[in-house]
């Protein structure tokens, strides 16, 4: 695989290029995104992609959470949880948000083998989102123009680093692959 760079490596300390992504079908980083299809179970319940899961902890009221989760598609998901009124979004959500989605990206590359190969097949690279379109959400989730948080990106280096120092730990060896075998499950993954 060869990353997608854009000459930026601040992250990193210039050992490897960004690898950037954004839509959810674009070869092979795409599965990084949120709109990504690909069940997950979350506290104890399964959601059709990590979009949903994490959008399913904004609303206050339980109504109002089903309805966003009876959206067909992640992107309208995120679309209802983006309009909510204020009086029905969790009153500490502004806190808990990046907890959130650090559960949930840990559910999604946990449960399934092939996404976690991709990510831990990603080395040092400084994984970065690339908004399209320049406004608030996009600019804290990713970058537009290189400007803006990176969350996703930042809590997917994190969950990687923190995957790669417990595929270190020898106990852990019984569950994870070897890195040939991560590498591979990535090949074909990117091949599909």
């Amino acid at each position: 695989m060869t990353p997608k760079s854009n000459g930026k490596s601040r992250a990193n300390g210039g050992t490897a290029p960004d690898i950037t992504f954004y839509r959810a079908n674009e070869k092979p980083y795409g599965a990084f995104s949120n709109l990504y299809r690909r069940e997950i179970i979350f506290e104890g319940r399964t959601y059709p992609t990590s979009e949903h899961a994490y959008q399913a902890g904004k609303a206050r009221k339980e109504e109002v959470r089903e309805w966003i989760l009876s959206a067909p598609t992640p992107s309208l998901a995120a679309m209802a949880a983006h309009d909510l009124y204020t009086w029905d979004v969790t009153p500490d959500w502004s806190t808990t948000k990046f907890d959130r989605m650090r559960a949930v990206l840990e559910a999604k590359f946990t449960q399934h083998e092939d996404l976690r190969a991709l990510l831990l097949s990603t080395g040092t690279a400084r994984l970065v989102e690339v908004g399209r379109v320049d406004n608030a959400v996009n600019r804290l989730w990713g970058e537009v123009a290189g400007r803006g948080s990176n969350m996703l990106g930042v809590l997917l280096m994190e969950l990687r680093a923190a995957l790669s120092s417990h595929r270190s730990d020898p106990s852990a060896g019984k569950r994870r692959g070897r890195r040939e075998e991560d590498r591979a499950d990535a090949a074909a993954l990117e091949q599909a």
